[in-house]
Order: structure tokens, then C-alpha cells, then sequence
């Protein structure tokens, strides 16, 4: 059980370490390709599978430093977090161009519309990848207190 903890960790700071890549490369681009958010979401499931893992060697008695524990579970935490950011994000965009609603984006020239559409997109996709590259920091900081 504690080999397949390591080879899903393994998995889970490759996937959430591409995500990151992947998200900086879009984000600079501003633009987000559907593969980028498959990605992302295949690097959260790995998290949250990796924190079940964790658990239930936790169950069976195995043990590892209380720092282990800690950034094992602080990424689902990050994810958390990310994803109300991410929801939040469209809203801040519309509050800093004093807009109030989606009724007066549909008012809005199509070119206004787009460029609208290109930051609030743009600040998800940063906002998310910030997000994996915390997890693979902590998940490599968790990989080096292991027991």
C-alpha cells in the first residue's frame, strides 16, 4: 500500500507540475485550451486520491512525521481555495471595469466583449495555476518528510 502512496504522489506532482507548464504557457498566450482545465482537474483528482491514500495507511497504523501530514493535506486546501478564486475571479474583473451585471456586458461592442472575456479568462487560468504550483511544492516538500 505504501508503494502505490509513492507512485500516486509521484503521479500527482507530475500532473499538478504539467498543469503548471501548461497554465503558464496559456495564461501567457491569454487563452485557455479545454485540455488545460482536463489537466487540472485529472491534478485534483490525483490530490484528493493521494489524501484518501494517505488516510487510509494513516488507518492502518502507518506512520510519518506530523510535517508529512501537513503538506499532504495542505493541496486540497490550496484547491479549494483556487476554485472559489477562480469563481471569484470574473466578478473582480467586472467590478474594476464598473460594470455591474452580465446584462451590461451584453451591451458592450463586440470587441469590448472579447477583450472582457480574454481577462477574465486570462486571471482563471493564472489564478489555477498558481494554485498547482503550490501543490507541487507542498506534495515535494510532503515527498521529502516521509518516513
Amino acid at each position: 500500500m505504501k508503494d502505490v502512496h509513492i507512485a500516486v504522489g509521484v503521479l500527482t506532482i507530475a500532473l499538478n507540475g504539467a498543469v503548471a507548464v501548461v497554465g503558464a504557457w496559456e495564461w501567457w498566450r491569454a487563452r485557455s485550451d479545454r485540455w488545460f482545465w482536463w489537466l487540472l482537474r485529472a491534478g485534483q483528482l490525483a490530490v484528493v486520491i493521494q489524501v484518501v491514500l494517505g488516510g487510509v495507511l494513516l488507518a492502518l497504523g502507518h506512520r510519518a512525521s506530523n510535517l508529512h501530514y501537513l503538506y499532504g493535506a495542505l493541496p486540497l486546501l490550496v484547491s479549494l481555495i483556487a476554485e472559489q478564486l477562480r469563481a471569484a475571479s470574473a466578478q473582480m474583473v467586472l467590478d474594476d471595469r464598473g460594470i455591474e451585471s452580465a446584462r451590461a456586458v451584453g451591451k458592450l461592442p463586440d470587441e469590448q466583449q472579447r477583450a472582457l472575456v480574454t481577462t477574465i479568462v486570462q486571471r482563471e487560468v493564472g489564478v489555477m495555476t498558481l494554485a498547482a504550483l503550490v501543490v507541487v511544492v507542498l506534495l515535494a516538500r510532503a515527498a521529502q518528510t516521509a518516513t
